[in-house]
């Protein structure tokens, strides 16, 4: 069976939009877990008695494993192509939840948010590199897409 060029071309568009709409989507539930915790310091801190250091000390912690050493996983990810990439990175976002769901002290509380926090960093890299070549010619585009999952996300996370 023969297909046009136009009929390729539309199956191609369809696809790309159909990768980049996913990987937006995937950004948004990412990005909502990552934005819940700021939402729940306040049962965080009755909870687990604590102090303002202490719930200081989970920001840092989330913004060292989710943004600081996310350039050192982008290095990563340009040198090792890995498909399995974003699956661990949820992974590990979801395995933080789940901790922080079950933890009975600030050490497990303190574990989960790095484990929330690398989740986002081995997602982000590779999910934009897919945004990109899905998005093909239409980079700007693509990223925009992309970027509206993200910030969708952390417009959501303290709302639930």
């Amino acid at each position: 069976m023969r297909i046009s060029k136009d009929q390729a071309a539309k199956t191609v568009n369809d696809t790309t939009f159909m990768v980049l709409f996913t990987v937006c989507f995937c950004h948004f539930l990412n990005d909502t877990i990552q934005s819940m915790l700021p939402a729940i310091y306040p049962m965080l801190k009755s909870s687990f008695n604590l102090s303002f250091v202490q719930i200081g000390l989970l920001t840092l912690n989330l913004q060292i494993t989710s943004s600081v050493i996310q350039p050192l996983v982008g290095l990563y990810s340009d040198r090792h192509h890995h498909k399995w990439q974003l699956a661990i990175g949820m992974l590990f976002t979801v395995a933080g939840i789940f901790l922080l769901s079950e933890a009975t002290s600030y050490g497990h509380v303190m574990m989960a948010v790095a484990l929330m926090g690398c989740g986002s960093s081995i997602f982000h890299p590779q999910a934009s590199q897919v945004a990109q070549v899905a998005a093909g010619h239409r980079k700007g585009l693509g990223q925009s897409i992309f970027q509206v999952g993200g910030n969708g996300g952390f417009a959501m996370g303290p709302l639930l």
